[in-house]
């Protein structure tokens, strides 16, 4: 089960980082670099990071400073040169490895690791592969359909992790992200969270614990009693949802049907001085519809788990009104990651003594 740790190995320094994106992307989970820092070089590592899918994100000089540890006030530009690379971390050092450890497996739990087609085949005895967490974008399941086997997820045991950084992020948000100037306070605000599954649910009471007027949309929930029995409001669209909240808490998992979904219209349509929170999957944002509203609508906020395509553009174009965590955080606490570790080992027990598939999502 591979996790990223705050251990990651850094690779500062300009020319280094911008070599390793040339030669060997995949070994690149994040790229930091300084805010203002311009030259053709600084230029080619943005676009390399676009051209390979790698993450980029301008951060402050003291951000990078504190990272390399080793920089001295000062000396910044001899320690890391305003860019720094963290390294991916996986759990196997290659894929020649990682195809010979499942050579002989009956089960297979991941967490981010990529279980491809090839990953498949090279696994003769596989008859299940579980995720430790809600999605399961990270698994080829045609290729494991193809071969009778098994994908399940653990859905819930990350949800209160989630709904947690949710919460965080409107705080950080309507406090200027805890730089100087007046914020906003969250009580008597309305919450709007789309789609309300195991994370939407939690994330609706805790909104109600603070004094947010909560309100959700979620199409496959026909029974408003479901909403009800939690105080919260269900509307009757989506449109209607974005239009009334002041916090809307994204949800929905990135699929043909929604991808994309979250655009202009919506944007454009929610109150002023609003903010979008996006724990779910950056698929579902139009990305070039969200620069758009963010552009035409200078009251508008988004607020991110999950780094956008366009992050660096985001960044550089609305400065304090987005802000995208470093990697993906929402499920990385203890609590999570022992839970959904426990919930996949005890899946997999299930389903081979028993031939339980409750939690099958490739049926």
């Amino acid at each position: 089960m591979n996790d990223h740790s705050d251990d990651a190995p850094l690779l500062p320094g300009l020319k280094p980082v911008l070599e390793l994106l040339a030669s060997e992307p995949q070994r690149v989970d994040l790229v930091l670099c300084k805010k203002g820092l311009r030259g053709p070089e600084a230029r080619e590592v943005q676009n390399l990071c676009r051209r390979n899918g790698v993450r980029f994100s301008l951060v402050e000089a003291a951000a990078l400073d504190r990272l390399c540890r080793g920089a001295r006030q000062g000396r910044d530009a001899v320690a890391h040169q305003g860019v720094v690379a963290r390294l991916a971390v996986t759990g196997f050092c290659g894929l020649e490895e990682l195809l010979a450890a499942v050579a002989d497996v009956d089960a297979l739990i991941v967490r981010s690791d990529k279980v491809t087609a090839e990953v498949i085949e090279a696994a003769k005895n596989l008859k299940i592969v579980v995720r430790a967490g809600a999605g399961y974008d990270n698994v080829d399941l045609a290729a494991a359909s193809a071969r009778g086997i098994v994908v399940m997820n653990t859905p819930g045991q990350n949800s209160n992790a989630v709904a947690e950084l949710a919460l965080a992020m409107m705080i950080f948000m309507s406090r200027n992200r805890f730089t100087p100037g007046t914020g906003t306070e969250l009580q008597g605000k309305t919450l709007g969270i789309h789609a309300y599954g195991n994370v939407g649910r939690l994330v609706g009471r805790k909104g109600k614990a603070l004094g947010m007027n909560v309100v959700a949309y979620d199409p496959f929930i026909a029974d408003g009693a479901v909403f009800e029995a939690d105080g919260v409001k269900k509307v009757a669209s989506v449109e209607e949802l974005y239009r009334v909240s002041d916090f809307l808490s994204l949800h929905i998992p990135a699929t043909e049907q929604t991808k994309g979904s979250i655009g202009y219209d919506l944007l454009m349509s929610m109150p002023k001085g609003a903010t979008l929170v996006n724990t779910a999957r950056k698929e579902v944002i139009d990305e070039a519809g969200l620069v758009r509203a963010l552009t035409e609508r200078e009251d508008l906020k988004y607020i991110t788990d999950i780094a956008a395509g366009n992050q660096a553009e985001l960044d550089e174009k609305f400065g304090k009104r987005v802000f995208a965590t470093a990697k993906k955080m929402g499920a990385e606490t203890a609590e999570a990651n022992v839970n959904a570790g426990l919930a996949a080992a005890n899946q997999i027990v299930d389903f081979l003594k028993n031939g339980n598939t409750r939690f099958q999502v490739n049926k």
